[in-house]
């Protein structure tokens, strides 16, 4: 039987262009211990793009074509909703999702999909949904947020919403892979966004609520590139962000209240096109823009969704960050300190290539992971524990 944590030799070998080991506060590759239960918990899926835990300990998952599905064990039933107007094309469709805190009296979730009209795209946007009691059906509350930029292709159509500590809620966004929009604080492209969960308006203490655009007003941190996960450390109120590189460094960063990340294909406006040779985070030209925490180097793992594990349960991976990879197939744990740097990386060796792509990871109520896999034919949910 295979070790149940690998060290990630061949990761950091190929890691050279801004790698973890070049970074302010190395990371150092070790050799881990243990073992990881996997169960599938469900199948028959098709692009699980994101996981919702419901009070009775259903969970919700949302599917890229147009589709939400209720998980019961191992019994998949569709959500009847209304979702024809999504815009299922390349990288969007129907994608991430939150359970809102106050579930049990609401009923409320809201998604982030891509939207169209008559067949044409036309923006990304946030909806409220509720769930009927019965758990059959969803009716359409509000659009919550519009006007979040779209490729008609699909491409950077990142969206992944979470709720921070503060109850804010935060919303992770691609750049829709065009030249200005990064550092164009007045897109909501390539961003975190943070807002009122029941408004959709920017809150009074965001760094730039003072503007007299409401876009801008919304606006976190910018000068991303595609974000595909957030997450938010128990305990702390830090945030974590997983983000797509061009064909090399995928980042791991920690969020900052109004900082920019450096990701500027435009090169400052003076390129038309979409110039992935920049650095992911171009200190050069800005300065002041947040170095990461960890980067893939010279190569891609396409990195996905990001939760934190907790619960004593875990022994020596409690408070450990698992990140699911789409392209490298895996899901990488980084040990992060108590002012948030990482100090090591390990990779679970029962995601080696075993179950595809990985798009999803969410921490359930009951102290488990939970991971949705992507590959589009009979895709799965997986439930992780502390093995024995």
């Amino acid at each position: 039987m295979r070790k149940a944590l690998i060290s990630v030799v061949l990761l950091a070998a190929a890691c050279s262009s801004s790698p973890a080991q070049d970074l302010p506060n190395p990371a150092r590759t070790v050799p881990g211990g243990g073992a990881l239960k996997v169960e599938v918990l469900a199948q028959g899926l098709q692009h699980g793009w994101d996981i919702g835990f419901l009070p009775d300990g259903k969970l919700l998952v949302t599917q890229r074509p147009g589709t939400l599905a209720l998980i019961d064990g191992p019994a998949v039933r569709t959500v009847a909703a209304d979702l024809s107007d999504v815009y299922a094309r390349g990288e969007g469709g129907l994608m991430g999702m939150v359970v809102h805190p106050d579930f049990a009296r609401t009923r409320r979730f809201t998604t982030c999909q891509a939207h169209q009209e008559r067949g044409q795209a036309v923006d990304v946007r946030l909806v409220t949904w509720t769930l009927s009691a019965d758990e059959r059906s969803a009716t359409r509350v509000r659009d919550l947020l519009t006007g979040l930029p779209v490729n008609p292709s699909g491409r950077h159509s990142g969206c992944r919403p979470a709720i921070a500590a503060d109850g804010a809620l935060l919303v992770g966004t691609g750049d829709t892979a065009r030249p200005p929009v990064a550092q164009d604080r007045h897109s909501l492209g390539g961003k975190v966004l943070r807002i009122d969960l029941e408004t959709g308006l920017g809150l009074p203490d965001n760094p730039f609520i003072s503007s007299a655009d409401p876009a801008e007003q919304r606006v976190y941190t910018y000068g991303h590139r595609n974000i595909q996960g957030v997450a938010v450390r128990p305990g702390t109120g830090q945030v974590f962000t997983a983000e797509h590189g061009p064909t090399f460094d995928d980042e791991i960063n920690l969020l900052r209240t109004g900082a920019n990340y450096g990701w500027d294909p435009s090169r400052g406006g003076t390129e038309t096109s979409y110039d992935e040779s920049v650095p992911m985070t171009d200190t050069v030209r800005f300065p002041d823009a947040v170095s990461p925490l960890w980067t893939s180097g010279k190569i891609t793992e396409a990195i996905c969704g990001a939760a934190f594990i907790t619960g004593g349960q875990w022994g020596f991976l409690d408070g450990r960050l698992a990140v699911v990879a789409l392209k490298g197939q895996k899901m990488l744990l980084f040990t992060v300190d108590e002012p948030g740097a990482i100090t090591e990386v390990s990779l679970p060796g029962q995601f080696d290539d075993t179950y595809g792509r990985l798009r999803a990871v969410r921490g359930g109520p009951d102290g488990a992971l939970y991971v949705t896999t992507s590959d589009g034919d009979d895709d799965k949910v997986l439930r992780i524990t502390p093995g024995s």
